[in-house]
């Protein structure tokens, strides 16, 4: 059985192979009474395509002349769905992502009914995504290729920088791509340190495919992988932290980057690697649910300061109290 939409889009077809054709020769090819193929014409119509009815004993319906329908036709949530995704494109660090943006937004302009156009346009001028930036463009050539070389699981040669400035060579098994934290990353078998290894791609000086082949890991999760390698990165200190709560409540609010969460009886364990105690005792303090620290004695420090910080900026700004006599007292 065909839907209504499939059948609006076969009238819309008699309209383009013929120049001029009846209601009854619609409705009769269609299967459908005069008022269904009314009803599909007006459902073309409010998608912004011109059709003209010609009325009388011998009337037919035909498109404006000159008319040239556009290759793609599209809704308004798919319209909201590209304009959004052209947006947070705007947002991912590559190099020509504006140029690119800007060209894909003009050509969807070309293709579209003017409502849609519209809609798209204030979409584009007056709605804003709160996305991390990446402090470092990555070439949008070097995505392709890592991208093309993970989905034909084929090797490749990388020219790598590291944070200090010194460049490594190494043969590396592209498993997959992610983007966190305002940066891309690919994530494989990195044959130099023989093991499983991340790299920014704005640190990526060269890649060229190699003739080898390789067999990606079977459910391989790029960002999982991304999210754990980053939470258990050695840093200044480490901290265990007993959290008074859920597992899915202590991800959602922490977010998985923050260390490695450990569920147990009656709460959860989390393990992070942190550089500034003053910044993760902010972190804790702003959560809803109780804790207890583990280790180390410097974050409870750190958490005490801050509770002294709080009690100080909370009693500067007791409004004071009215006496009895009308005297104006502090509390």
């Amino acid at each position: 059985m065909y839907r209504p939409a499939t059948r609006a889009l076969a009238v819309l077809e008699l309209l383009q192979t013929h120049r001029r054709i009846s209601g009854a020769e619609i409705a009769q090819r269609l299967g459908v009474d005069g008022r269904t193929v009314r009803r599909y014409i007006a459902a073309l119509e409010e998608l912004g395509i011109p059709i003209m009815a010609e009325r009388g004993r011998y009337g037919a319906y035909l498109l404006v002349a000159g008319y040239k329908l556009p290759p793609m036709m599209f809704t308004d949530d798919e319209a909201l769905a590209l304009s959004v995704g052209l947006l947070a494109a705007r947002s991912l660090g590559l190099t020509e992502a504006s140029a690119a943006v800007a060209s894909a937004q003009a050509k969807l302009e070309r293709v579209m009914p003017e409502r849609l156009m519209a809609r798209t346009r204030a979409v584009a001028d007056h709605v804003m995504l709160d996305m991390a930036h990446s402090a470092a463009a990555s070439a949008s050539h070097t995505l392709f290729a890592l991208s093309a070389a993970a989905q034909q699981c084929q090797r490749v040669r990388l020219r790598y920088r590291a944070a200090d400035g010194g460049e490594t060579e190494r043969d590396l098994d592209p498993y997959g791509l992610a983007h966190s934290g305002g940066y891309w990353y690919v994530a494989g078998h990195c044959h130099l340190r023989r093991g499983l290894r991340s790299f920014r791609l704005d640190r990526v000086v060269d890649v060229s495919a190699r003739d080898e082949r390789f067999v990606r890991p079977p459910h391989f999760d790029a960002v999982a992988h991304l999210t754990a390698s980053i939470a258990t990165l050695p840093r200044a200190y480490a901290a265990e932290v007993f959290l008074h709560t859920d597992l899915q409540d202590a991800l959602e609010r922490m977010g998985g980057t923050m260390g490695l969460f450990e569920p147990m009886d009656e709460g959860v364990l989390l393990r992070a690697q942190v550089d500034e105690l003053d910044w993760f005792a902010r972190q804790l303090a702003r959560q809803p649910f109780d804790f207890t620290v583990r280790a180390p004695e410097g974050l409870r420090v750190a958490l005490q300061a801050l509770a002294h910080r709080v009690s100080e900026a909370a009693l500067r700004h007791r409004p004071p109290i009215e006496s009895a006599g009308g005297t104006s007292i502090m509390s």
